[in-house]
């Protein structure tokens, strides 16, 4: 006797590839590499995000994480990436669609990080670049929303460089680091985006 499934309404996985960089969803075979970095970049990452879970960097921290990721994919919530460079397959940052909202909204959130290593090297203005076109186009976005503290102006370069527009600020918009920070708010429409 088969067993039929009906076909699903999220998109397929997502695996954009340019700019010399592979973005896809985490696997576990990744945990070595990203706890690796993630405990490297600790100073350099701790002013911009949220306080660390205290079993952030253990294996079954990750594989939670991975599950979470998973059940947000298949219910078309959230869609996250880790960034390899291509060259020699090694791990550079992550990125994160967030939030997504479908119906008149079509609608998602990015939030982004870089591995201290390779912070400054346009690594994640070109993950973004390599990302944007299967955010309007596979999943269908009509608008992509950032924020970022107004003091991280190097997010601030990334965003302007991939075409966000700055529409207003939000106060103490998002716990970072233990504090309620005020944030950028930022949007790019597909419309308006030049990949």
């Amino acid at each position: 006797m088969a067993l039929f499934r009906l076909p699903s309404s999220a998109p397929p996985p997502l695996a954009p590839r340019g700019n010399g960089l592979l973005l896809r969803a985490p696997q576990m075979s990744d945990f070595p590499q990203w706890a690796q970095l993630r405990e490297a970049s600790r100073a350099f990452l701790t002013p911009w995000e949220p306080i660390w879970p205290s079993d952030d960097l253990t294996r079954s921290g990750f594989r939670r994480r991975i599950r979470r990721y998973e059940e947000d994919m298949a219910g078309d919530k959230a869609y996250p990436f880790l960034i390899f460079r291509e060259g020699d397959n090694a791990l550079v940052g992550g990125v994160t669609l967030a939030n997504v909202r479908r119906g008149i909204v079509q609608a998602g959130t990015i939030g982004y990080w870089i591995g201290a290593p390779f912070a400054g090297q346009g690594y994640m203005t070109a993950a973004l670049r390599t990302l944007l076109p299967s955010l309007f186009g596979e999943l269908n976005l009509h608008r992509v929303d950032a924020a970022c503290i107004p003091s991280n102006t190097a997010s601030v370069r990334v965003l302007e460089k991939c075409g966000f527009a700055r529409e207003g600020k939000a106060r103490r918009y998002l716990c970072i680091n233990g504090v309620w920070q005020d944030h950028y708010l930022f949007g790019l429409l597909n419309e308006d985006f030049r990949g």
